[in-house]
């Protein structure tokens, strides 16, 4: 699918800048790769200095999407209902909160969202379809 489009998930760069995990799958990708703010502002989070160098990189090489303030509101109210099913922790919910965002955004474009963050994701997927790609 050489016309898609890409948003690879934060666990997907960490995977890949500590054990190169991703490399074979990265290297024969065909589509369109963006970035997404949030995954941007995730990675640089703690980052040593050649990881923030590869933040950098990403940011300059490729178009970024950033989350809408609907999408803000909207993903407050996903972790509303998602609190409701589920009964997670606040601490749970601080974590999804991101990757709910970096969801709907990527659901604002039609653009798929690559990740090895199963649980999460295919969790979101259930309130919010969007494209969604596992390694």
């Amino acid at each position: 699918m050489a016309d898609r489009i890409i948003i690879f998930d934060t666990s997907i760069f960490i995977d890949h800048l500590r054990t190169n995990k991703h490399a074979n799958h990265i290297q024969i990708i065909s589509g369109l790769i963006r970035n997404s703010s949030v995954v941007l502002s995730e990675l640089a989070r703690g980052a040593s200095e050649y990881e923030l160098d590869f933040v950098k990189t990403l940011a300059k090489n490729h178009p970024i999407l950033t989350p809408t303030e609907k999408n803000w509101l909207e993903s407050g109210e996903l972790l509303s209902k998602i609190y409701k099913d589920k009964g997670f922790s606040p601490e749970k919910l601080r974590d999804l909160h991101f990757d709910v965002l970096i969801a709907l955004t990527a659901r604002n474009y039609g653009v798929t969202v690559i990740t090895s963050n199963k649980a999460d994701f295919e969790l979101i997927n259930k309130y919010k379809d969007f494209y969604l790609e596992v390694w």
